[in-house]
């Protein structure tokens, strides 16, 4: 009786790993084209760069005070067309980098000339 239940649990295990053998799937692979990489890193990078722009408090407060969620516009980046972010980047790096710039330049003129004036420094007479 134990050889028969034996024989009959092998025979369905035999039976069972033989079905499955007809299933069992292949993996495949594909070439991917050196453009298609470039490409992707290039948008990588794009986004990095946007969303480095939409990281920073002044631009963020500036959303806010549009009425955009500064997380809604990080996410909108994400789902921009190849296109439409390499307009975006392109608006950006037209922007002017030393926004702010020219105050702070007049700044320190104002302040290297009062310490001149007090006496403090001798920077003028030697120019």
């Amino acid at each position: 009786m134990f050889r028969q239940q034996f024989v009959h649990m092998v025979a369905l295990c035999v039976a069972v790993s033989l079905g499955m053998a007809g299933m069992v799937s292949t993996a495949s692979a594909g070439v991917i084209g050196s453009r298609v990489v470039v490409e992707q890193a290039e948008r990588a990078d794009t986004v990095a760069r946007v969303q480095a722009v939409l990281d920073r408090e002044g631009v963020q407060a500036q959303l806010v005070a549009l009425g955009v969620d500064p997380s809604m516009a990080l996410e909108r980046v994400a789902a921009l067309t190849d296109e439409e972010l390499r307009q975006l980047d392109g608006r950006l790096s037209e922007l002017p980098a030393g926004a702010g710039a020219v105050e702070v330049v007049g700044i320190v003129f104002i302040v290297l000339l009062i310490l001149e004036l007090v006496g403090i420094t001798n920077i003028f007479t030697s120019i």
